[in-house]
């Protein structure tokens, strides 16, 4: 790929992509100020191979299909994988689209992963949005693969304990890979891991004001960005009563793009507790943050995100949904 001014905030987007990695690709592809290195796909949301093929068909929207795509794991470490296709439908974009075809790299996603990181050390942003087999694989090749990066931002985890008489919040991104969640939030880092979890992007919500403005612009891509926004409310209405959603993916890519919109952060390693069939994935603080009663456990520290400005993050998330992809050079 051509080089790139040094102002411009180069990313690997590693993707199980389902109707939120969809806004979030859509929201990258909309900023002059960024440009996608490699997309690297992973099961999740659907089967690795759906999730390519929703790549293809977001980037062919875009008219961005000279950014290359690669395919990566279909299962995590152990176990079986986990699809969760009574949220994103059986293709992992609702059931809504005709899709583009499957086409990618032969580089594999975690070969990418690895490269992109040995050829341009502290230049590029890895952006893990889906289950972490593929960033742990990478970090069984390269022990030092974070130190590599510039950030890592994490859609995954749930931010400290939560405060006394609060609910304990999981996520499948974890969840789905635990063996992977362990490797990469316990590898080496420059203090650039970042951790966006579901306790704040499940206050990241897109109503149903945010739906009227995407069906109102008539543009090919607004129409996309409300379809899939209304796909996603056919699950979340069972929660709230209203066809309203969590941006839970959009959040983590609006502050890996403009981290200044977060207001609050609390740092230490990571730890794991089963919880409700899941995974309860979250830095080993209390809400105050004091140590745990039994003690911190070793491993890396993790930076997560406690709190956002709400009204920044829906300008500009809105607006690159609303408004279409930034113009080639």
């Amino acid at each position: 790929m051509a080089s790139v001014p040094s102002s411009v905030r180069r990313v690997v987007v590693d993707t199980d992509t389902g109707l939120d990695d969809a806004h979030s690709l859509m929201y990258l592809l909309a900023q002059p100020d960024v440009e996608i290195e490699a997309i690297t796909t992973i099961y999740g949301n659907t089967p690795v191979e759906d999730s390519a093929r929703n790549v293809r068909t977001v980037l062919r929207l875009a008219d961005r299909e000279d950014i290359p795509l690669h395919l990566g794991e279909a299962a995590p470490l152990e176990g079986e994988a986990s699809i969760a296709d009574f949220v994103h439908g059986t293709d992992g974009l609702g059931d809504r689209f005709e899709r583009a075809e499957l086409r990618v790299e032969d580089e594999s996603a975690v070969d990418a992963i690895v490269r992109i990181a040995a050829e341009n050390p502290g230049e590029v942003d890895l952006h893990p949005l889906g289950p972490l087999t593929n960033i742990a694989r990478a970090l069984e090749r390269d022990p030092d693969l974070f130190v590599k990066y510039r950030s890592v931002v994490i859609m995954g985890g749930a931010g400290p304990y939560p405060a006394p008489g609060g609910a304990t919040l999981t996520d499948a991104n974890t969840a789905n890979d635990r063996r992977a969640a362990e490797i990469v939030f316990g590898a080496r880092n420059a203090g650039n891991v970042v951790m966006v979890g579901v306790n704040v992007t499940a206050t990241a919500i897109l109503d149903e004001h945010v739906l009227a403005v995407l069906r109102g612009k008539g543009t090919p891509w607004a129409s996309f960005a409300g379809e899939v926004l209304d796909a996603y409310n056919d699950f979340y209405q069972y929660k709230w009563g209203r066809r309203i959603s969590s941006a839970h993916d959009g959040l983590a890519t609006v502050v890996l793009h403009r981290p200044e919109i977060v207001t609050g952060w609390i740092e230490g390693p990571v730890d794991y507790t089963p919880y409700g069939g899941s995974l309860a994935t979250r830095i080993a603080l209390t809400a105050d943050g004091l140590p745990l009663v039994w003690g911190t456990p070793e491993g890396s520290t993790v930076r997560a995100v406690t709190s956002f400005d709400r009204t920044a993050f829906l300008r500009v998330f809105v607006d690159a949904l609303s408004n279409g992809p930034a113009p080639r050079a």
